[in-house]
């Protein structure tokens, strides 16, 4: 009985492992031949429809029971979405302006950055190996970013902008969290109606103010369509299969979740869009960087690796045990 409850176990999880890898990874490339190869360069109105999408799910999801009511003070909701929205359609802005490598080698960063907000809003401390593994990461993305021709300026400031709003999302998710004892699935049904309908008004806007092509005039065919709904429709999946990793995993387990997954995007890029071609220094780069998230990832999770200085309040208190590991997955 137990030994067939371990296969099941075992089963769920490598389905959930593969769900995530295959969504996240196929987002990336559909949208990256939507904007190089067709021209659709809306990366914010493709970002709203996402959401759009993503809220029918949520809506099936309250219909169906799986999301709880709950509540969300406006002005949280409000400060939530606009870090979210940054965080979107930066890195939006960033797959369309940099190489795939690039891209992706950015997104590295954001543990560090995370690393950064933690100590300085929450007090937290880092032991040596830990430290060094940060530091580790940042060589290997520095000489990536040296040697990758496609890098250029406007895309190393949306890089950048992306991984900062990120990571101050990530935080403000775990404070939300903690302070009013949500999950991940109450915190997406408050915020992705918000963010869809923000994001389509605003979109096409700021669409036109980065390519200064309008939406509207896009020349839609067959194969621009099908992309468009397909990439839809996998982001409501790469939002569904990263809640059920975070409720099966541990945060280290989806980090290196993340490490495979950055594999896999730098060579489909490369096996896609053969011109962004890896030469020697930067597939060493990318090496040195995923070996340090590595250590970072066990360094941290080490007695001492990280901790946290200042106790916690007793609205930190409520429900931490029960959240943490969901919380801690987001980083």
């Amino acid at each position: 009985m137990s030994a067939s409850k371990g296969d099941r176990k075992a089963t769920l999880d490598a389905a959930s492992w593969l769900f995530n890898v295959v969504t996240s990874v196929g987002i990336i490339i559909v949208n990256k031949s939507l904007m190089a190869t067709h021209g659709f360069s809306f990366a914010t109105t493709l970002t709203g429809l996402h959401f759009a999408t993503t809220t029918l799910l949520t809506l099936v999801l309250k219909w169906l029971g799986y999301i709880q009511p709950s509540q969300l003070p406006v002005p949280e909701l409000l400060k939530f979405v606009l870090f979210a929205n940054f965080s979107i359609v930066g890195m939006n802005v960033s797959l369309m302006w940099n190489s795939v490598g690039f891209y992706q080698i950015a997104k590295l960063t954001m543990i560090p950055v995370s690393c950064f907000l933690e100590v300085v809003l929450d007090k937290v401390r880092y032991s040596r190996d830990t430290k060094l593994s940060i530091t580790l990461v940042l060589l290997g993305v520095a000489v990536c970013t040296v040697t990758d021709v496609s890098v250029n300026a406007k895309g190393f400031i949306a890089a950048s902008v992306a991984v900062w709003s990120t990571a101050l999302q990530q935080y403000y998710v775990h404070y939300l969290q903690r302070k009013y004892s949500l999950s991940s699935f109450n915190l997406l049904g408050h915020t992705a109606p918000v963010q869809a309908a923000s994001l389509l008004i605003v979109g096409p806007f700021v669409d036109f103010w980065l390519t200064g092509k309008t939406v509207y005039a896009y020349d839609y065919h067959f194969i621009s369509v099908s992309l468009i709904l397909l990439s839809c429709t996998i982001a409501v999946g790469t939002n569904l299969s990263q809640f059920i990793c975070i409720g099966r995993f541990t945060a280290v387990s989806f980090q290196v979740l993340g490490h495979m997954k950055t594999i896999l995007v730098l060579i489909l890029g490369f096996i896609f869009f053969g011109k962004e071609g890896l030469n020697h220094q930067v597939v060493l780069g990318m090496f040195i960087a995923i070996m340090g998230m590595i250590w970072y990832g066990n360094a941290s999770s080490k007695p001492g690796g990280k901790e946290r200085r200042s106790a916690p309040s007793k609205s930190q208190k409520k429900g931490a045990v029960s959240e943490s590991s969901e919380v801690d997955d987001k980083v």
